[in-house]
């Protein structure tokens, strides 16, 4: 099975709502590293911590998350 890439803009949103990694964090229950590393791309959060950071940046899924366009080999 493929493995699909998926693009997050968790960053920009945490900005645009005027938050810290830490407050952001504290918000949704995990920690400021957990949270560096959504925006790092390098973890998968669960469909609930998702939903948590859309809530709390005023955004909705659609616009934090997507899959990346497959590369061509």
């Amino acid at each position: 099975m493929q493995e699909i890439e998926i693009g997050n803009k968790v960053k920009v949103a945490r900005i645009m709502a005027e938050l810290t990694q830490q407050e952001l964090a504290d918000l949704v229950g995990v920690t400021r590293q957990t949270i560096g590393l959504i925006e790092a791309n390098k973890y998968n959060p669960t469909i609930k911590l998702c939903l948590m950071i859309a809530t709390h940046t005023h955004t909705t899924l659609d616009e934090l998350f997507w899959v990346e366009p497959e590369k061509e080999a």
